[in-house]
């Protein structure tokens, strides 16, 4: 049975990752890429559908211990976690080093005290859990083969087969180590190269201390920003820069409900805060990567923006349904591809034309095609800026005119007017300067409740919706606009939760509401960011330094996030670790500081 989703830790490569529960099981990966099949998927399903458990041996009528603790070596992702047993102390470290040849999982088992009886047990299932692989032993290496993968076990323990799983029975004593390692091949090529599990792990240790030295943050809740970005750079992909959502498929935002979603691709929309917390922590190679990675996938037909794409850039998402995973704790169905790939969500040509903005003027190396680029989407949006969408929460009901949408369109040709206004692109100046103001003019008038004081998530609607918190700090109005400050505190009064986070917008629970769906949700955790922004951003700074506070409490003990958290069950929910979690966790953090929330 898989642990609570906050019981995982993450580990990877920058191409692909796995979550390990608290038990050492591992029970989620795919391979060789994030968006590849997983090789284990018991996270979505049973045991049946793929497992890696390392640890104390137990009973048979047992459940597997957790660890007596676990904690990431250092600024790392190395993880160690240590049993306390009635025999001794144990330590697995589990990490991906990053590639250099075939992907490796790798876990080196070492003995503390006593002596410890320990048991591997490795059920490796293919397509999601659904294809046995032939195993089998090749020069004393075992290898499963299934179609075109083969996934390969160097240890140098004795191995045996039993119901369709590899077992390793040992002990180990303190001093003693033991390797298992993992190598993902093309099943028609050559064996992969054997494993030097304590050179990698030199290796990787090295990598992450070297790449967190460039964190040029340097202020309060450094270790909170340092893991969220350590977080971000574990779902980079590292051949094409592009950065997944989350590493995971599925993870249901109510717990047995049915919006379980594929975030294993990258999303437009992360583009502009992705890029401007990389800038201001230090990281300029991540966010050259990231726009070049932005500036190929929109290569060819930027007036057809998707709102995401494959990690290299692929459009084609098509989404599907794994009808014999039973899903997380019951939440089917279990989803891969993503349909709403092929939405119209006219946000995202505002948050593309941001994140161009912000590494112009960070100074970021010069790419001619992307002033280009900016001018050919304005154009674009001259002629489609008033139509409904399905906005930025990828609704699957009807459109609408959603305000948020209405805003970043603004945005998108305030920041290329500032363009053509420094020199740097020519283009009709006066007339984008009055559809600016057309578009500022139509929000206002139509998108706002005179009444209530605040806007609202749709023209001619009373529902509220978080994304209105991107107002001020968008620019579209000051912070100290009545509207804007009415706004936060309708937000405040009608879509937080008691504990002061907050949701997306209004759900209809047993029918279906505005995005379509049946059932609730969580609170969404980057809306909660992005109201703590806000309140620094009007004044109310101690409030808004609490409100972080409580954020970070949600972290579980690795200090890692998932997209929502449940009041009701008090727990994590959605995919994890997710990206735009941690994105906003590090921008909240900066704005804090600058605004001397922590007296710095």
């Amino acid at each position: 049975m898989a642990g609570r989703i906050e019981d995982y830790a993450l580990i990877g490569d920058m191409q692909t990752a796995a979550l390990v529960c608290r038990d050492g099981t591992v029970d989620w990966l795919c391979l060789p890429r994030f968006d590849s099949h997983a090789v284990f998927a018991g996270l979505l399903g049973t045991e049946e559908h793929g497992f890696w458990r390392l640890g104390p041996a137990y009973p048979a009528d047992t459940e597997p211990p957790a660890a007596s603790r676990r904690r990431y070596r250092g600024d790392s992702l190395i993880l160690e976690s240590e049993w306390d047993t009635p025999r001794g102390t144990v330590r697995v470290t589990d990490f991906m080093p990053p590639r250099d040849g075939a992907p490796q999982l790798i876990r080196i088992v070492e003995g503390i005290s006593g002596r410890v009886p320990m048991r591997s047990a490795l059920r490796m299932r293919f397509s999601y859990g659904r294809v046995v692989p032939w195993v089998h032993k090749v020069d004393n290496r075992t290898v499963a083969v299934a179609g075109p993968d083969s996934v390969w076990l160097d240890t140098p323990a004795e191995t045996y087969g039993q119901d369709l799983t590899t077992y390793s029975d040992f002990t180990v004593s303190p001093g003693d180590r033991l390797a298992f390692t993992i190598s993902w091949q093309p099943s028609h090529h050559q064996p992969p190269a054997l494993p030097d599990p304590e050179g990698s792990l030199e290796a990787t240790e090295e990598f992450w201390r070297d790449w967190v030295e460039h964190c040029t943050y340097h202020g309060p809740y450094r270790e909170s920003v340092v893991r969220s970005l350590i977080t971000l750079k574990a779902l980079t992909y590292a051949p094409t820069g592009g950065i997944v959502a989350a590493p995971t498929t599925s993870l249901p935002e109510e717990i047995g409900g049915v919006r379980n979603w594929d975030y294993r691709y990258t999303w437009l929309r992360d583009a502009a805060i992705t890029l401007s917390s990389l800038l201001r922590t230090g990281y300029r190679e991540e966010a050259r990567a990231w726009r070049e990675w932005l500036l190929r996938a929109v290569a060819g037909d930027p007036e057809n923006l998707q709102i995401m794409y494959g990690i290299a850039g692929e459009r084609e998402l098509g989404e599907a349904e794994l009808d014999w995973l039973p899903g997380y704790e019951g939440s089917a169905p279990v989803r891969v591809g993503n349909g709403a790939a092929n939405q119209l969500q006219l946000d995202v040509y505002g948050e593309v034309t941001e994140a161009l903005h912000l590494a112009h003027m960070t100074g970021l190396s010069r790419n001619d095609y992307a002033s280009v680029l900016q001018l050919r989407l304005i154009r674009y949006l001259e002629d489609h800026w008033d139509q409904p969408d399905e906005g930025i929460w990828e609704v699957r009901g009807p459109r609408r005119h959603f305000v948020h949408s209405k805003v970043m369109a603004w945005v998108a040709v305030d920041r290329t007017i500032k363009l053509i206004e420094s020199g740097d692109a020519d283009g009709p100046l006066e007339r984008w300067r009055e559809l600016r103001d057309e578009i500022h003019r139509d929000v206002c008038e139509k998108g706002y409740d005179k009444e209530r004081n605040t806007f609202t998530q749709s023209y001619g609607s009373k529902e509220l919706d978080a994304s209105l918190l991107l107002i001020p700090q968008m620019g579209f109005l000051p912070p100290d606009d009545k509207r804007v400050i009415g706004t936060i505190e309708a937000i405040q009064r009608e879509l937080s939760t008691p504990d002061g986070f907050v949701l997306r917008y209004p759900t209809a629970g047993d029918e279906a509401g505005v995005d379509g769906l049946e059932g609730d949700e969580g609170a969404f955790l980057a809306c909660s960011f992005w109201l703590a922004d806000d309140l620094a951003m009007i004044g109310r700074v101690d409030e808004a330094r609490r409100l972080f506070e409580k954020l970070l409490s949600l972290r579980n003990d690795l200090g890692l996030l998932a997209e929502e958290w449940d009041p009701r069950l008090q727990r994590q929910v959605g995919n994890f670790p997710q990206a735009f979690s941690h994105v906003p966790l590090i921008d909240t953090a900066l704005r804090l500081t600058a605004s001397g929330a922590y007296g710095g």
